[in-house]
């Protein structure tokens, strides 16, 4: 998926990736990486967990205008140890 996102931004799209492995992301180097140790197949958090998923999203939009090009953002969330609330403006 970095590789992909490279090449996307090669096109002028920003683009952000949301990994579970700093390792993987550390050598593939995509654009702007959000980490986040959850366990596979859940990268946007719990299922059914809204509140967490809205979360992550607007983190990983959020740091397309914040993030420096080959950043990893690790906001340090812990999985299923943290109470998430959704952003203002976001509740549909």
């Amino acid at each position: 998926m970095g590789l992909i996102a490279r090449i996307i931004e090669d096109a002028g799209i920003s683009t952000i990736c949301i990994v579970s492995l700093k390792p993987i992301a550390e050598q593939v180097r995509p654009p702007r990486t959000l980490h986040l140790a959850w366990p596979f197949g859940h990268p946007l958090g719990e299922p059914g967990n809204r509140a967490q998923q809205m979360t992550v999203l607007y983190a990983a939009l959020h740091s397309l205008y914040f993030a420096e090009p080959g950043e990893i953002l690790e906001p340090g969330w812990r999985w299923r140890r943290e109470t998430y609330t959704i952003p203002a403006g976001w509740e549909v």
